[in-house]
């Protein structure tokens, strides 16, 4: 059993839209919607337009063509209005960027977001087919690509696990990247392989990258995130800060051991990537990333205390 549970769902992982499946087929159907319809049109480097609150700024679908293009994805229904994206070469400012503009989105907004990046992510990548190379052409309003025998290619997800790495009290390991400037640090994260489980990869990735031997990995939840096209599990594991780090794998360049009221001062000082890091030890990541809901949530865990059961002497 975890330790400790998310405070709430990551950023990415709250929306309940109508994905509307079976709409896909429906040719006929996904014509007569376009009239009324409305698209995110999203540039190749993944910016999409907004409004003045941050929030997604639809195309009218009528005024990007007649009828719904080869190249547009159906995202779903939102009570009576189809939504599509499609890859545009400019945008009209105003524009944002998932990593930090997300942030701003409604629960919604931010999950049609992530599917529309993520399946454009994907038709960028999957225009040749991996079997053979024959070229390959978009159905299903967007959710397959097939080849001319026929054999049809399905998006691709990859998924990943993410981590705190914590020492089953007070501190948590956390590292900083390359080319992250200090004092930005997050949690360990890394691929899983083929032939690994989530929990093995969680105790490799902790090795590789710290060189430090983790155990009882526990799941607590997961979080699409379409940079290109992951799936985020998220895991806390168990560590002793009295094993020496080491970097041997050299994806970090520096990793520490922080405490919980260390952790605290920088989620109170709202001290985050982005942010201003003078006089600040340490910044977490951004909201919209499940590393910061991993990190918040094992801080808060035991900090408030009438939320924890009182047994009766």
């Amino acid at each position: 059993m975890a330790s400790f549970e998310f405070r709430e769902p990551p950023l990415l992982s709250r929306a309940e839209f109508d994905r509307a499946d079976h709409l896909r087929d429906a040719a006929e159907r996904l014509a007569a919607g376009w009239e009324t319809a409305r698209v995110l049109l999203v540039d190749h480097a993944g910016r999409y337009p907004v409004d003045e609150r941050g929030g997604l700024r639809w195309a009218e679908a009528a005024g990007v063509g007649a009828q719904p293009p080869v190249d547009a994805v159906f995202l779903g229904v939102v009570g009576d209005t189809d939504l599509w994206a499609m890859r545009a070469g400019e945008l009209a400012e105003p524009v944002s960027d998932a990593r930090f503009g997300a942030a701003l989105l409604t629960a919604d907004e931010a999950g049609l977001l992530a599917t529309a990046l993520g399946m454009l992510n994907w038709h960028r990548a999957a225009a040749y087919s991996p079997s053979d190379g024959s070229l390959t052409t978009v159905a299903r309003a967007g959710w397959v690509r097939r080849r001319a025998d026929g054999a049809e290619e399905y998006p691709r997800t990859d998924p990943a696990v993410i981590m705190v790495v914590h020492d089953g009290a007070d501190r948590i390991l956390l590292g900083r990247q390359h080319a992250w400037p200090h004092p930005r640090f997050s949690t360990l994260a890394g691929f899983v392989e083929p032939g690994e489980s989530a929990e093995q990869c969680v105790i490799r990735e902790v090795a590789e990258e710290a060189g430090i031997v983790a155990s009882d990995p526990h799941y607590l939840g997961s979080q699409p995130w379409p940079f290109p096209r992951s799936l985020m599990l998220g895991f806390e594991v168990v560590a002793d800060p009295a094993e020496p780090l080491t970097f041997d794998d050299g994806e970090l360049a520096d990793a520490r051991w922080f405490t919980r009221d260390e952790v605290c001062e920088a989620l109170d000082r709202d001290a985050h990537w982005g942010g201003d890091p003078t006089g600040v030890a340490l910044m977490l990541p951004p909201s919209v990333s499940i590393a910061r809901t991993l990190i918040t949530s094992w801080a808060l865990a035991r900090t408030r205390v009438l939320e924890w059961p009182v047994w009766p002497l």
